[in-house]
């Protein structure tokens, strides 16, 4: 009976020690797919802000709070069990569906760009608001916020499915949970440290030691400024992040040539500046991607306003209508 039980224990202690490796494997791999979804965290980030800005700021945090809700529903509820079900039965979906993504940050960045070419009449500005009550404007905020996460975040799913292709669907599946949970506690933390840094900077400026009341006072009067560079740089985002997504998908179906020309002439331009090449190479992608994503935006927003919203009216008025009583 003894050694039935010590039996027992070893064979508890070998299963324990499986399970503790599989778990540091699962860590690792997280680790490993989340540097690689570092630069769609950025871009996300950089995004998210612009959601809040001209809203009241008692509401600020509770909107990030509902927009990080819904980033979560959409990381752990659609897109996780959505790409395991894709990249078992149908893999070769996966591409062309982020590359109808990327055409729809292209559309966004594209609308971006336009208000700043052909800003509103401030008349027509003010119809708007007026037709929006304060609960409706936020939640068409939350709602619009939540449609370029998800997005940004099917990037972040395909790039941390794609790192751990090869191995054993729990493990893909642990690993895009942390990663996607992870992730999105990052980028809403970092949002929300941000739109509340001028309240930090408020309660600096009161302080009776005059360094720390002028860096209260710095942040107070920087932070509209970075909120609207942040704003730019958030549209910017779109465009370079949809023209990525579409390049490399375009590569990903056999269509090497405009991948080719990016890194070509990445490559070029950052031979002139050996001391940046990194970053410049970068930028250079960058701003190719940029340019296309507004070139696939204007062609996008005709067939956008005339077939794709106008079908999605007619079905959801056909399908939404309440039955007579």
């Amino acid at each position: 009976m003894t050694s039935g039980w010590i039996a027992l224990l070893d064979d508890l202690a070998a299963l324990t020690k499986v399970a503790a490796s599989s778990l540091d494997d699962a860590a690792g791999q997280a680790a490993k797919a989340g540097s690689k979804a570092a630069g769609i965290v950025i871009d996300d980030a950089a995004v998210t802000p612009r959601y809040v800005v001209g809203l009241a700021a008692e509401r600020e945090l509770p909107i990030i709070g509902k927009i990080a809700i819904g980033s979560l529903k959409n990381k752990l509820l659609l897109l996780l069990p959505g790409a395991l079900v894709l990249s078992f039965f149908a893999p070769w979906a996966i591409t062309p569906l982020l590359m109808a993504g990327g055409a729809f940050l292209c559309l966004e960045g594209y609308h971006k760009v336009m208000d700043l070419v052909r800003p509103k009449h401030p008349a027509e500005k003010e119809a708007v608001v007026v037709a929006l009550t304060a609960l409706e404007l936020e939640n068409e905020r939350v709602s619009s916020a939540i449609r370029t996460d998800f997005i940004l975040s099917a990037e972040i799913m395909a790039i941390t499915l794609a790192a751990v292709a090869t191995s054993p669907v729990w493990m893909q599946a642990v690993v895009l949970g942390v990663v996607g949970a992870g992730m999105t506690l990052l980028v809403y933390g970092l949002v929300a440290l941000i739109v509340k840094a001028d309240d930090a900077g408020v309660a600096l400026a009161k302080s009776s030691r005059g360094a720390v009341s002028a860096l209260g006072r710095g942040i107070v009067l920087g932070m509209p400024v970075f909120l609207k560079v942040l704003s730019l740089v958030g549209m910017v985002a779109m465009l370079w992040v949809g023209g990525g997504i579409l390049i490399h998908g375009l590569h990903e179906l056999g269509v090497h040539g405009p991948e080719g020309v990016v890194h070509h002439a990445s490559e070029v331009v950052a031979g002139m500046v050996p001391i940046m090449k990194s970053f410049v190479g970068w930028l250079v992608g960058a701003l190719i991607a940029g340019v296309l994503g507004v070139i696939v935006g204007a062609l996008v927003d005709p067939l956008a306003n005339h077939v794709i919203v106008p079908a999605f009216q007619g079905l959801k008025r056909r399908f939404g209508r309440k039955p007579a009583a």
